[in-house]
């Protein structure tokens, strides 16, 4: 999967719904960026979210599992290589879905965090959706409902302080494209999705969740 992400980089440095967006707004304000704040950003992929948190102030280290995408350090999400509470905050923005182990990387995150974790990501829709997932891109894993992220960042001691739930639009040739999923392979997400396209766009169901430790 390294590899491939390392090809698909520049594709999401430049992806209009990743580089922009309430859910991205959200994020960023809820690690509460400024002078002084130290912020992890867990899986940056096009950096994104380091980049706003810089602008506002924030020491940001960025870390993800492929090489291509250029982040301070080379890590899985589920192994980081940080000492306990190094970041005041840490963040992670529509990438949990691809995580071998997303609880053991919610875990991580809480340790390495001193006072806060920020998650969004997509959230789980039926079966035959996450089956089209799985055929534009075989490196998701699967996307989860609401209360099993409050599982998640339970078990991970983490405390639920809010929580905003959206529907993003997205443009299913440009997230085909994305994923260089092959022409033969298009039509079987298409049919997969059925009633969700409208016009050559879906929906796209999106949990941020602020955890704080406890």
């Amino acid at each position: 999967m390294t590899d491939l992400w390392s090809d698909r980089a520049d594709a999401y440095r430049t992806s209009a719904i990743h580089s922009q967006g309430p859910d991205l707004d959200l994020t960023v304000e809820w690690c509460e960026p400024g002078p002084g704040v130290t912020v992890l950003d867990v899986a940056t992929g096009g950096g994104h979210v380091a980049r706003r948190l810089r602008e506002l102030g924030a020491t940001v280290v960025t870390v993800d599992p492929a090489p291509g995408m250029k982040a301070d350090t080379t890590a899985p999400a589920e192994d980081l290589p940080f000492a306990d509470g190094s970041f005041d905050a840490v963040a992670c923005r529509v990438a949990a879905h691809h995580f071998a182990d997303v609880l053991q990387a919610v875990k991580e995150m809480a340790r390495v965090a001193k006072h806060r974790v920020v998650i969004c990501d997509n959230t789980f829709v039926s079966e035959s959706s996450e089956e089209a997932d799985r055929v534009r891109d075989p490196s998701h894993v699967r996307n989860y409902g609401i209360a099993e992220w409050h599982s998640f960042f339970e078990l991970a001691g983490l405390d639920v302080a809010a929580e905003e739930f959206m529907q993003r639009p997205l443009e299913i040739q440009p997230w085909l494209d994305r994923a260089q999923t092959p022409p033969q392979d298009q039509p079987r997400v298409r049919e997969l999705l059925g009633d969700r396209i409208k016009d050559g766009w879906m929906d796209l169901p999106t949990l941020v969740i602020k955890g704080t430790k406890r």
